[in-house]
């Protein structure tokens, strides 16, 4: 376990990577949700976890199973709310463990405000964004 208050904790801490629609339904609708997470912090510092790396909770179209993010403020509501998400903050630190997440900046939605005003021509937001006529060699399988 890494020692609280150290510059370098994540060198020699536990990591648990927690992808929230398969983790815990706490609701019984079939998706994991944030309360699920709640419900089972304690479990996580029983086991001797030190932070939890958590995948992507934003709004999405869930194109690329959540990283397709439409909104980097909001908490997609099939997880919870925004008060559920900062109810998981407080208790997770209040027992010491650390929350890390899983965000990728470069990677947003095509229904994300600023892909459409840059899709629109808006200069100062098409400038967020590489266009190109020709398809990339980027293949990916699912």
């Amino acid at each position: 376990m890494a020692a609280v208050g150290t510059k370098k904790w994540w060198k020699n801490a536990i990591v648990y990577q927690i992808y929230p629609r398969s983790f815990c339904d706490s609701n019984g609708d079939g998706i994991g949700d944030i309360p699920g997470i709640i419900s089972k912090l304690n479990y996580l510092k029983n086991l001797g976890v030190d932070a939890i790396w958590l995948s992507p909770i934003f709004p999405s179209p869930g194109y690329d199973n959540g990283y397709d993010i439409s909104d980097y403020m909001g908490v997609n509501p099939e997880f919870g709310t925004m008060e559920d998400m900062e109810r998981l903050i407080s208790r997770a630190k209040r027992i010491g463990i650390k929350i890390i997440m899983d965000l990728v900046i470069s990677h947003t939605s095509d229904e994300h405000e600023w892909f459409k005003k840059a899709l629109e021509g808006d200069p100062k937001y098409r400038n967020y964004y590489v266009f190109r006529d020709n398809k990339n060699n980027w293949a990916s399988f699912w």
